[in-house]
């Protein structure tokens, strides 16, 4: 697996915790950080799986 995608789920993660926060406190650009994070998290996670489709393709 590559670290990629662990660091991408890790931010997944952490902006769903934060959009949540957001949402309970009202506080809308904190719920916004929340989503972006949980979007860039979503990509890297995309990415790790992508490299890891290679190296298994390539044997390496």
């Amino acid at each position: 697996m590559d670290k990629d995608r662990i660091a991408g789920v890790a931010k997944q993660v952490k902006g769903a915790v934060k959009e949540t926060i957001g949402k309970v406190t009202g506080d809308t650009a904190t719920q916004a950080e929340g989503a972006a994070e949980k979007a860039e998290g979503k990509v890297q996670n995309s990415v790790g799986g992508a490299k890891d489709a290679v190296r298994d393709a390539t044997g390496r």
